[in-house]
């Protein structure tokens, strides 16, 4: 009953501001007992909203398929109080977005191609449903004139809700598409890529949270281009590690799972079923059962996070052997989500991937706009394969 209560006086307080909840310290008493049958009936409701707790999403009674539109001043709107003991440059916005931080429209042949080859198969991306601020660079060619697309497997509907995303959620998904597999490798081979970022949402309702779709999808890819480079962002499959086996395990190049925010805030940023120390386990064991893969990961920054908490979680990252690690600014997606609590300087994402680079990644990709699925990281990490397969290639001959 001690555990229950506390969880009812966790879901009152959700709202409010994070420095808050660090500062609250729980207390529970319990009622005395009047009655033998009193007690009985409290302990069954009790037993019954433990149940109906664990069975469902921790936000999915919060969010719904209809996102609302938000006005600039509330996308904007940073929380209040930021958090006193943190260092990192905090910028107040009325109306404004920092230089830094702002978009170009999405344009461009390779733009159009891309996003009538996903309605023509019906395909979802993680870059339309999230709403990525890097769209246009990433579908219409940027830097390095390499069009890159984030498909999204397994439905636009996730079972989880965690605050900072704009995916839908819904305890019970649409059934996989069998076609998906096929269709997804087809569009990608139609592309001409020679790396492409495989993602999901995730499928709790799932006996292996997914884990068989998402192998069938890189073996149909590396059936239709052998040459091609796949990174695949999974969730945790619920800390199942044989099922992070089955996709480390299927012919990808880069394994990614996001631990997306320092571990004191995992609880308050990301749905509840989300652990910390779990995702770390994920990206441990896709390593251990395949040595030779690129691991991944990524952290948002301007959620209330610590300094000393950020350097914490990349050498949480180095100490598991994470290859590479992305950083970037959070930014609101709708007036249903948890807002700003900082808009990070450039100058301290630069500092961020100068500590990472000492830590020893092999590659740090930290700006206000860099995402998880990043178009340079990409480039950089298909640099680092296709020489490492020539090494292998020369050893072998």
């Amino acid at each position: 009953m001690l555990q229950t209560s506390k969880s009812i006086i966790r879901l009152k307080f959700i709202n409010n501001n994070i420095n808050f909840i660090r500062k609250c310290s729980y207390s529970t008493t319990v009622a005395p007992t009047t009655s033998t049958a009193t007690t009985a009936k409290s302990s069954e409701k009790l037993t019954s909203f433990s149940k109906k707790l664990a069975d469902g999403p921790s936000l999915a009674d919060f969010i719904n398929d209809n996102t609302e539109e938000m006005s600039l001043e509330e996308a904007l709107e940073i929380a209040e109080p930021t958090i006193p003991h943190s260092t990192t440059t905090t910028t107040k916005q009325k109306g404004r977005l920092p230089e830094w931080l702002r978009m170009k429209i999405p344009s461009g042949d390779n733009f159009k191609k891309i996003k009538g080859d996903l309605r023509e198969l019906k395909l979802n991306t993680v870059c339309e449903e999230a709403k990525c601020p890097n769209i246009s660079d990433c579908w219409g060619g940027g830097e390095h004139q390499t069009a890159t697309a984030t498909i999204m497997l397994m439905g636009d509907q996730c079972t989880r809700g965690c605050r900072f995303c704009s995916v839908k959620t819904s305890r019970k998904p649409k059934p996989l598409d069998p076609n998906e597999p096929e269709n997804s490798a087809e569009a990608i081979y139609r592309w001409g890529l020679d790396y492409v970022v495989i993602t999901s949402v995730d499928r709790d309702d799932l006996p292996d949270s997914g884990a068989e779709h998402f192998a069938d999808t890189v073996r149909r890819l590396k059936g239709k281009n052998g040459k091609i480079l796949i990174e695949c962002l999974t969730g945790d499959f619920k800390g199942n590690l044989d099922n992070v086996a089955t996709v480390a395990l299927s012919g990808l190049d880069v394994y990614a799972h996001n631990i997306e925010t320092v571990e004191a805030l995992t609880d308050y940023v990301r749905d509840r079923r989300a652990k910390y120390r779990q995702s770390l386990a994920v990206l441990e064991h896709a390593k251990k059962v395949k040595p030779t893969l690129l691991t991944k990961s990524s952290i948002m920054l301007g959620l209330g996070e610590t300094d000393e908490e950020v350097l914490q979680a990349l050498k949480d990252l180095r100490a598991i052997d994470v290859d590479a690690v992305t950083l970037g600014q959070y930014m609101r997606p709708t007036r249903r989500h948890m807002k700003v609590h900082e808009y990070v300087h450039p100058d301290k994402f630069k500092y961020w991937e100068e500590v990472g680079n000492q830590l020893g990644f092999k590659y740090v990709a930290s700006g206000p706009l860099v995402r998880s699925s990043y178009k340079a990281g990409e480039f950089y990490l298909s640099s680092i394969l296709k020489k490492r397969k020539n090494e292998e290639s020369t050893i072998t001959n």
